[in-house]
């Protein structure tokens, strides 16, 4: 079967390692990517399974399109059941490890079982081991993967840090300067012993028609290099547009979402003056070169050279999700002093948005007297205190002292242990903390942050710039602060999106290939023969299968829900002063959202829902209706 290798599994118990084909149904139904992981995932993680317990599995599928040098094509996605929501955990990272997985031979890494000392996985072609990382244990990530290159060579790594050694339900896993950060998967390498992976790749994926995909990647790299986006993207990065969030729309979320903009700057800035964290000063002064994600062509990589916290140190990033939760988030507007505070979560291991937002959350409960210095181990926890906040993320990996414990798994963790009401400006969704979007002015994606399966999420359903915009797309006329007609708006996103993380497509160019331009890559890659509308069932079947899982987990329409700051509280000042989403507004928006779903009103799939989409047998253990 052209564009697939085959299933790798390995038994951290048992030590046992086996090879397996990828059945041709399963793939034409999944692709690849996000779509197989999900599948494998619903299927072989009982229900009820404890997320850092031996049922748990990690599975690791490199995108459809990943290992053919196709532009932006560089994603590979992670799943296991999250520690932090108990339920669908996902992460994403656009790093070499997929194209090396995929050159080993391998479409789906599946990694089971537990073991009782600190372990490598190393794979090179054919040959798999399971070799002692007793030594590593405790070193930091970028320790860690200076280790495995000198005992291994020329080998693409992934690592936990001292975070997933000690299972924080906030780290994640390290790709070399790249990050599956989110949903705590972390911890569940680090309750396997898993301290690292090892891939070596000598062979050449085979694409069913190697002529026709060349035209198509000569193709893409001229449109995508020809794009008015490709400029601002490689000359600023991802926060390239923090300035319009911030003042042009007020949605750039600040002091632990108190304000909707970095009011203390702009109640004082000049007329023209750029805020600290704003790429466009940044970027000028700090930028040392750039660290693109495989097969990209219009890397937004920004390497940023520290002078004052780690003298000559690099860190790539802070993206822009970092230059919230761990800059307007924390009221820092010091750019060194985010990059200072990137570079430790990623040493770490800790995921910047959960982290930062954690923090955020402490430092609100300590100036509102709700936590005392003996609560903090003695830190000044005020909002704009760097050290506070660079010692705070140490604890937090170490599981160190009362804060430590306090904050280490995230902020709902952290207020259900603190009480006194602190729940009402705890920033999650299912447990994990909101990226860097005011939804209160963003009605649709209040929505989809509600409904994502793997907690607050901004990337499932890719929703914000067509509710920022007003229009992408087959959409238009979208008006951000009603919460009308956005059931069939949010569902459609996020069936695409799902296609884009089958694909292993970035979906920094969603507005360029869009739908349009992946069947005939699917075609040279794999042969299948898939229309529009194949594409987008596809979408709506991994969709379907990852809410399912939750289903079978307990998930209802209860836990399709948004903080209490965000339902009780308007955005103060700024573009969108006045804004929030009234109870009643989002029940309004789950009914269409689950009417365009075809779910129950509990938001459960229904039988007919699943069946329709081929998926039989998930509909006879959790759909409901006849």
């Amino acid at each position: 079967m052209e564009g697939y290798g085959k299933i790798l599994r390995v038994n951290l118990s048992t030590g046992e390692i086996k090879k397996e084909d990828i059945p041709p149904s399963i793939a034409r139904k999944f692709l690849g990517g996000l779509g197989i992981a999900a599948y494998y995932l619903y299927k072989e993680v009982p229900k009820g399974a404890d997320a850092l317990g031996e049922e748990n599995k990690i599975f690791i599928a490199p995108g459809l399109l990943t290992p053919y040098g196709i532009p932006t094509a560089s994603k590979t996605t992670m799943t296991s059941k999250s520690p932090l929501t108990g339920g669908f955990g996902r992460s994403v990272v656009g790093a070499p490890m997929g194209v090396e997985l995929s050159k080993a031979g391998y479409s789906l890494l599946i990694i089971e079982g537990k073991s009782d000392k600190p372990v490598i996985l190393r794979i090179e072609d054919d040959e798999v081991s399971i070799d002692d990382g007793s030594e590593l244990w405790g070193m930091t990530t970028k320790e860690a993967q200076k280790k495995l290159k000198e005992k291994y060579g020329k080998v693409k790594t992934a690592v936990i840090g001292p975070a997933g050694e000690n299972l924080s339900k906030i780290s994640g896993i390290d790709f070399e300067e790249r990050q599956a950060a989110r949903n705590g998967l972390g911890a569940v390498w680090g309750s396997k012993k898993l301290k690292g992976l090892v891939v070596k790749g000598t062979k050449k994926p085979k694409a069913y028609d190697e002529g026709a995909l060349r035209k198509l990647i000569a193709k893409w790299a001229k449109i995508i290099k020809d794009h008015p986006a490709t400029k601002d993207d490689m000359g600023y990065g991802s926060g390239e547009f923090l300035r319009w969030m911030n003042l042009e729309r007020g949605t750039f979320p600040t002091r632990n979402w108190q304000w909707g903009y970095f009011q203390s700057f702009y109640d004082k800035a000049k007329e023209g003056e750029l805020l600290g964290i704003d790429p466009y000063y940044w970027v000028p002064k700090f930028r040392s070169g750039r660290n693109p994600c495989p097969n990209c062509t219009k890397p937004c990589s920004q390497v940023f050279k520290l002078t004052k916290y780690r003298p000559g140190e690099e860190i790539d990033g802070p993206e822009y999700e970092t230059l919230y939760s761990l800059g307007g988030e924390l009221e820092i507007d010091d750019p060194e002093a985010v990059a200072y505070l990137n570079l430790l979560c990623d040493e770490y291991g800790l995921d910047t948005i959960s982290a930062g937002v954690t923090i955020g959350w402490a430092m609100e409960a300590y100036e509102k007297g709700l936590l005392t210095k003996e609560d903090t181990d003695g830190l000044e926890l005020k909002f704009g205190n760097v050290e506070a906040a660079a010692e705070a993320l140490r604890k937090m990996a170490y599981r160190e002292g009362k804060l430590g414990e306090l904050l280490a798994d995230g902020s709902k963790v952290a207020s259900e242990k603190l009480g006194k009401e602190s729940y009402k400006f705890a920033i999650h969704v299912k447990g994990q903390e909101l990226p860097a979007y005011d939804v209160r002015g963003i009605k649709g994606m209040a929505l989809a942050i509600a409904v994502s399966y793997r907690g607050a999420c901004h990337l499932t359903a890719g929703i914000y710039g067509t509710e920022l915009v007003g229009k992408w797309w087959k959409f238009d006329g979208i008006d951000r602060l009603s919460a009308e007609n956005k059931g069939f708006e949010v569902k459609t996103h996020e069936d695409l999106m799902q296609v884009y993380d089958a694909l292993g497509i970035c979906k920094f160019s969603r507005h360029m290939y869009f739908l349009e331009g992946f069947p005939e890559l699917v075609h040279a890659v794999t042969g299948f023969d898939m229309s529009y509308a194949e594409l987008m069932v596809i979408g709506e079947r991994i969709y379907n299968v990852a809410r399912a899982f939750n289903a079978r987990e307990g998930f209802t329409r209860k836990d399709d829900t948004l903080p209490w700051r965000i339902l009780h509280e308007p955005i103060p000042k700024g573009k969108s002063a006045g804004a929030y989403v009234k109870p009643k507004e989002l029940e309004h928006m789950l009914d269409e959202y689950y009417q365009a779903r075809g779910w129950s009103e509990e938001g459960i799939p229904t039988k007919a829902k699943l069946v329709s989409l081929d998926l039989d047998d998930i509909a006879e253990e959790v759909g409901v209706g006849h």
